[in-house]
């Protein structure tokens, strides 16, 4: 069992920055994907960011692009998400989920619990 604890999120202005931290239990950490998620309540949840183990890939959805970046400490079991430039629009409760990568399953297997961004106009 994996447990991911999120950390970070608040409330900031437009065009303000957010870090936002995820803790991880588990004993294999770095072979990990490591992924954000973003859900308004009512609509369905979005794919933020996602890191490889290593840290070595990266991937962001076009909407954060350029504005976020995703990085691990593999060494703290530790996934980070820097959010800069936040826009209204960015307003959410981020999760941090974990795939474990098992062969033919392509789902993440742990999620956090989430914690809430929100970005006044």
């Amino acid at each position: 069992q994996v447990q991911l604890v999120e950390s970070g999120g608040g409330l900031v202005q437009a065009g303000g920055s957010l870090r936002l931290s995820c803790a991880a239990s588990g004993r294999t950490f770095s072979t990990y994907n490591m992924n954000w998620f973003r859900q308004v309540p009512g609509k369905e949840r979005q794919f933020v960011s996602a890191v490889s183990g290593s840290g070595s890939t990266k991937y962001y959805a076009d909407s954060v692009k350029g504005r976020f970046t995703i990085s691990r400490d593999n060494a703290k079991n530790t996934v980070f998400l820097q959010m800069n430039s936040l826009k209204p629009e960015d307003t959410a409760v981020y999760y941090c989920a974990a795939d474990l990568r098992r062969v033919g399953v392509n789902v993440m297997d742990y999620w956090g619990k989430g914690t809430l961004v929100t970005v006044s106009s």
